[in-house]
């Protein structure tokens, strides 16, 4: 279908912020032309999707996602787009390719951004530009804090100097100029970990004028002691005057309601993400080794980890802390599972707990996890399971929030992934929205589309309205559900089989249709149309 033509999706029911009704949906080119009775009449020459009585809902936008890098990956995009997902959120957590070359990023997070197979630098608009009619899902960026530290200082634990600072903040202008959707930081990853409040607030001061967020995954932890955190998420915010959002904010729900107030009350602008799944999924060396250790060239700290000194040293000194980690405790060695290596002598260990590595080796757990990092060059991400499995009804309430926006936090890397990235968003829906009532319709479309769509400037996306941008997904609303598990983790979901992007449709009958209608979205002003480019724009 030619993006001048025109498509008529029949019989479906569309959501919007007023429920749910009966209603035809036209579209025209890459906008919605109308929806309701008067669709069908104004359609003589369209194609026509049949929808069968399934919803019609605006394409989900994933608010904390990690394919940036995969999105060029064909299953990375069916995995997205069966879900519903039709724009992701890159730049998380501090940490992406642009500003500069995108060598960094590669090598620290390599085993959770998958690397890009074509950006090469200097910024931000090339990265975006990259998006651009070669991909069937969009993308949106944060400029990352932690690699803009990493571009001007490296991975240096001291204060920055005033001279850095400013140099730092022209790098994160330069970005919102290029159309950054906010500004992220992962404060338990070097370098941001060395980034204090101030430095912080100075670099989030370019996203004032546009209003656009600071996106933290916070320092401090998130269980029964994210106090700390928030205070510090406050100050940031005030001091810049700009809105805060919590990355994969994943304390009790009794508690998230009660900092959301805190937040209200201090007069803070605030939001968070929040996936559907009780365990973690980060990098094995933020989880086990000291930050001097993941701040290093992976190939010396493999030197290092190999040292029987350095070993005991660590064995003495360091892992009696780990034990002390408020998710995982003592029984750290159980609770994580091994998702993604690159080493070929543990190509067995995916899906394994590291107990079991440790079991299957002859070692104890602390040898099996350093041999495993020294042979993956660092490259190893975890799935990490907590003590206190939660029930449906206290991730029900945390996600019931109205601050609340869908984020998957999701990971394509690994023989074992979390499965959040294949389903997050197929379980808001099944588990959260049909089977437990914690969100009716209207209100899913609200999480999982405008409110990230509102809140990261992403223009007149996230509403099946005339005029609004032709990103629809539709859904059976009695057959969607994840297919990814714990045990089955890159199985598909199901009951999302038809999704249009940008007017054209990317996936039909479940498949993708091999249409690249995806762009790199860049930041409008609130209220004003997106600046993405348009389909045969320079």
């Amino acid at each position: 279908m030619s993006h001048t033509e025109s498509l008529l999706i029949r019989g479906g029911r569309v959501v919007d912020d007023d429920g749910v009704r009966a209603a035809d949906v036209l579209i025209v080119g890459e906008r919605i032309a109308a929806v309701g009775p008067g669709a069908a009449a104004d359609a003589a020459h369209a194609q026509v999707l049949e929808a069968d009585g399934r919803l019609v809902l605006p394409g989900f936008v994933d608010a904390h996602s990690h394919a940036e890098g995969a999105v060029f990956d064909p299953d990375v995009q069916q995995a997205l787009l069966r879900q519903g997902v039709t724009t992701i959120i890159g730049g998380q957590d501090g940490v992406s390719y642009a500003p500069g070359d995108g060598a960094w990023a590669r090598t620290y997070f390599a085993a959770i951004n998958a690397p890009h197979p074509t950006y090469r630098g200097p910024g931000l608009a090339q990265l975006l530009a990259s998006y651009d009619g070669t991909v069937p899902i969009n993308v949106a960026s944060l400029v990352p804090a932690g690699t803009v530290r990493h571009q001007v200082i490296g991975g240096e634990d001291r204060p920055a100097t005033a001279e850095e600072i400013a140099e730092m903040t022209a790098l994160v202008a330069r970005g919102v100029a290029d159309g950054a959707v906010g500004l992220s930081t992962g404060l338990d990853y070097t370098p941001g970990l060395y980034a204090d409040a101030e430095e912080i607030a100075a670099l989030c001061r370019p996203l004032a004028a546009s209003g656009l967020p600071y996106v933290t995954h916070m320092r401090g932890g998130y269980e029964d002691n994210s106090q700390e955190g928030v205070d510090e998420v406050a100050r940031i915010g005030l001091d810049a005057g700009v809105p805060v959002h919590i990355s994969h904010f994943h304390t009790r729900a009794d508690e998230a309601w009660r900092l959301m107030s805190w937040l209200d009350e201090r007069g803070v602008d605030a939001g968070f993400d929040a996936y559907p799944y009780t365990r973690g999924c980060s990098i094995l060396g933020m989880t086990l080794l000291p930050p001097t250790l993941n701040a290093m060239d992976p190939d010396e700290a493999a030197v290092l980890l190999r040292d029987p000194d350095r070993r005991e040293q660590l064995r003495r000194d360091w892992f009696p802390g780990v034990d002390h980690n408020p998710s995982l405790g003592p029984e750290w060695p159980e609770l994580i599972t091994i998702a993604h290596t690159v080493a070929e002598e543990f190509s067995w260990a995916p899906g394994l707990s590291l107990a079991q590595v440790a079991a299957r080796r002859g070692t104890d757990a602390i040898d099996a996890a350093l041999d495993l990092l020294a042979a993956s060059h660092l490259e190893v991400n975890v799935v990490m399971a907590v003590r206190d499995q939660r029930p449906v009804s206290d991730l029900g309430r945390l996600i019931a929030h109205p601050r609340h926006l869908g984020g998957s936090d999701g990971i394509f890397l690994g023989a074992h992934p979390h499965p959040r990235a294949r389903g997050a968003f197929a379980s808001y829906l099944a588990t959260y929205v049909r089977e437990h009532g914690f969100l009716t319709w209207p209100e899913a479309v609200r999480h999982l589309a405008t409110g990230a769509a509102e809140r990261f400037h992403l223009g007149d996306r996230g509403r099946v309205r005339p005029g609004f941008r032709a990103d629809v997904a539709l859904v059976d609303l009695d057959t969607v559900r994840p297919g990814a598990t714990y045990d089955r983790p890159l199985a598909l979901a199901e009951g999302i089989d038809d999704v249009i992007v940008g007017g054209r449709p990317v996936l039909a009958g479940g498949n993708l249709t091999g249409e690249h209608p995806g762009s790199g979205l860049r930041a409008a002003a609130p209220g004003t149309d997106d600046r993405s480019p348009r389909r045969g724009d320079p």
